[in-house]
């Protein structure tokens, strides 16, 4: 694993400061990166060109089914922080408990918070915050056709299992 990506909150604040202080802008998103796919690395590498530092908050197991329910994440967090933490355009990535981020957007006031277009402005948590602090938010077009629950939905159209022969 990419162990020196996978960062603590304090370790975090302390990058954050030292970043603030050479004047490089730092780019915070969030998700749950279950099932990598290239909708996924496109959003990425288009939220690391938003500045010069991209911190990933990534969705505990726990929090990803409060979200997307009990059947999922289909790949366990663990192995999500990984893979994330193995892409070129990904600086850090701390994985998050709670049902939302805001408590990470609170504590390193990135420069820049992104999103995906496909979540209105006044939905995005922490856009306020961030723009009260003199910040911006970024919505990232979404990749059309790519998405998990669409290759969870091919998947189970091809292979039904048991109960679908």
């Amino acid at each position: 694993m990419t162990l020196d990506k996978l960062t603590s909150l304090a370790e975090l604040e302390r990058i954050r400061r030292d970043a603030s202080r050479a004047g490089r802008t730092v780019v915070f998103t969030n998700g749950c990166f279950d099932i990598l796919h290239a909708g996924h690395v496109h959003y990425l590498n288009a939220a690391r060109r938003q500045g010069d530092v991209l911190i990933v908050g990534l969705n505990s197991d726990t929090s990803v089914r409060a979200i997307k329910g009990e059947q999922r994440p289909i790949v366990p967090e663990g192995q999500r922080a990984e893979v994330v933490a193995g892409l070129a355009a990904v600086d850090h990535v701390v994985v998050f408990d709670g049902p939302d981020p805001l408590p990470l957007i609170i504590a390193l006031a990135p420069d820049v918070l992104v999103k995906g277009g496909d979540w209105a402005e006044t939905d995005i948590i922490g856009a306020e915050t961030v723009k009260r602090q003199g910040g911006r938010v970024v919505r990232i077009a979404v990749r059309e056709g790519v998405s998990t629950s669409g290759i969870i939905a091919r998947i189970l159209e091809r292979h039904p299992g048991p109960q679908g022969r």
